[in-house]
């Protein structure tokens, strides 16, 4: 049950907040911090305290597996592997800055505002573990409601236009991710004579072909939403722009990163030869999500706003990564995913620190903080300076190795992306031009960071240079999830290559076993 307990903790928290008397709802915050703190702890129990660890032990840390509906083939299947491992971590410590970062912003309905915020964190907590589609879908749609409502209830002026959004986007992309699920189900239970929804047994059975082709469409799609690429992007900068300071680190480091964990745990093992056929155009799509993202920052004169177009770019090297059929640029992916969840988490943090003080976000009315707020400025420009990818800081570890991963297979690509990079440059120093440097603009007079505010800024600074400087321990962690892909698409290619490629309808379906593998016509 160790698995389980880490969707357990923060769920029962959430439950607990709920009940919560509205008189000691202050309360709800440590229980809130406590639950998460007891996560931390049976993370690093299963990690061992050493980041390196899950290589030495193979692909798989920890398994468990109960049966839960048998006759559809349904399991309660927890996994947890070093990318697992390394989102998890992620998961909670930007839970907790969610939690301090709220302290003094959410005074209305604490206990209900901490029962969405436990219940999202445990959704996503889940969606990193399941390995039963079935499962695995649940927990993604259990994502949706605890963030709408926090979109929704603790928001600023169009919260409600935003929270739809938002809903109607992330839902419509979840539809189509369940319809592949089933689709793959059914051709699953046809190739096998199984129908079951547990991992290890579908990806036994590579689906190819035009089935192949169309169920894996329909897995970018649910996933991509939530990426979020373009064009299914739109919903991002409303979403954010109205969120609370915690409903946009949320969303910026954790929710963007379970579409790029789906691709990863699901798209790449179970469609490689399909995948390769649309990794062009995959790869376009991202680098124009590169461009268009940084384009549209440098436009913005609202804080939150500005940051979130950046999140649309620093995405798309994510997904530059994840197609790339590299393995170095699936890493560089992975290390981006880990730093843009704190860069960018800590830039949200920021701005609601600053609107907490000044009640707007219009860069245009601000200006010369730095004399005002020495050291919340210094703090800003770190992360300014990691998100246009400034060497000695983990955003540039991901972006490079992304890009030099690309460069063999897609270098006009990789030069457009690279465009990127220098638009990057251009918005952060606009940003921190803008609001901290020249003359002071108005009659602002506020405190610098406070001490709980250090305390939780100081964390990100640290780990965002760790990161630069000393990567090695998060490319050990995760080297066995990037060799497992590698190999099982060498292993495909070749296959493919020795008996050629279907025309027509038809699909093959690569069996695999560890002894044999068995290659079969099926007609649909």
């Amino acid at each position: 049950m160790t698995l389980e307990w880490l969707i357990i903790i923060p769920l029962a928290a959430a439950l607990v907040n709920l009940v919560v008397p509205r008189e000691q709802e202050g309360v709800a915050r440590w229980i809130s911090l406590a639950a998460l703190a007891a996560d931390l702890v049976v993370l690093l129990l299963i990690g061992g305290g050493n980041w390196s660890l899950p290589g030495e032990r193979g692909l798989w840390m920890v398994q468990s597996n109960h049966q839960w509906i048998p006759q559809l083939g349904i399991s309660l299947q927890f996994a947890m592997d070093g990318l697992s491992f390394v989102m998890l971590i992620l998961t909670v410590l930007l839970g907790v800055a969610s939690v301090v970062c709220s302290w003094t912003e959410i005074t209305e309905r604490v206990g209900f505002f901490h029962f969405n915020l436990m219940a999202v964190l445990s959704g996503i907590i889940g969606v990193f573990l399941s390995l039963d589609l079935f499962v695995f879908y649940f927990f993604w749609e259990l994502m949706l409601v605890p963030m709408y409502f926090l979109i929704a209830i603790w928001g600023h002026e169009n919260r409600k236009y935003a929270a739809t959004k938002f809903f109607v986007f992330t839902q419509a992309g979840g539809l189509l991710l369940l319809a592949g699920i089933v689709a793959l189900y059914f051709v699953h239970g046809n190739a096998s004579g199984q129908y079951t929804f547990n991992y290890f047994e579908i990806l036994q059975v590579q689906v190819t072909g035009r089935a192949g082709f169309f169920i894996m469409l329909a897995f970018i799609a649910g996933f991509a939403v939530k990426l979020p690429a373009i064009p299914v992007h739109t919903w991002l900068p409303d979403a954010h722009t109205e969120a609370p300071t915690a409903g946009s680190v949320i969303l910026a480091g954790l929710l963007l990163k379970t579409g790029a964990y789906g691709i990863i745990r699901f798209v790449l093992p179970l469609f490689p030869s399909s995948v390769a056929e649309i990794a062009w155009t995959v790869n376009l799509v991202a680098v124009v999500g590169i461009l268009y993202g940084a384009v549209l920052a440098f436009a913005q004169t609202d804080m939150k706003r500005l940051v979130a177009y950046t999140s649309v770019s620093h995405m798309g090297f994510v997904l530059l990564g994840l197609f790339s059929q590299s393995a170095m640029a699936l890493q560089g992916a992975v290390m981006q995913m880990l730093c843009h969840g704190i860069s960018t988490g800590a830039l949200f943090i920021l701005v609601g620190m600053l609107q907490e003080r000044t009640h707007t976000r219009d860069m245009t009315r601000l200006g010369g903080l730095w004399d005002l707020a020495p050291r919340m400025s210094g703090v800003a420009m770190v992360f300014a300076l990691a998100s246009l990818g400034l060497p000695g800081l983990g955003n540039f570890v991901g972006e490079f190795l992304v890009m030099v991963g690309a460069y063999k297979t897609f270098p006009w690509l990789v030069v457009a992306a690279a465009i990127g990079l220098v638009l990057a440059t251009i918005y952060a120093l606009d940003l921190m031009r803008r609001l901290f440097f020249g003359p002071l603009k108005g009659s602002w007079s506020f405190a610098d960071l406070s001490l709980r505010e250090a305390v939780l800024t100081i964390p990100f600074v640290v780990a965002i240079v760790a990161l630069g400087v000393f990567p090695g321990p998060v490319f050990r962690t995760v080297q066995p999830t990037v060799d497992s892909l590698a190999k099982a698409g060498k292993e495909l290619h070749q296959v493919q290559s020795s008996l050629g490629e279907p025309s027509g309808n038809g699909a093959v379906v690569v069996k695999q076993s560890i002894t044999s593998r068995e290659i079969r016509w099926r007609m649909p």
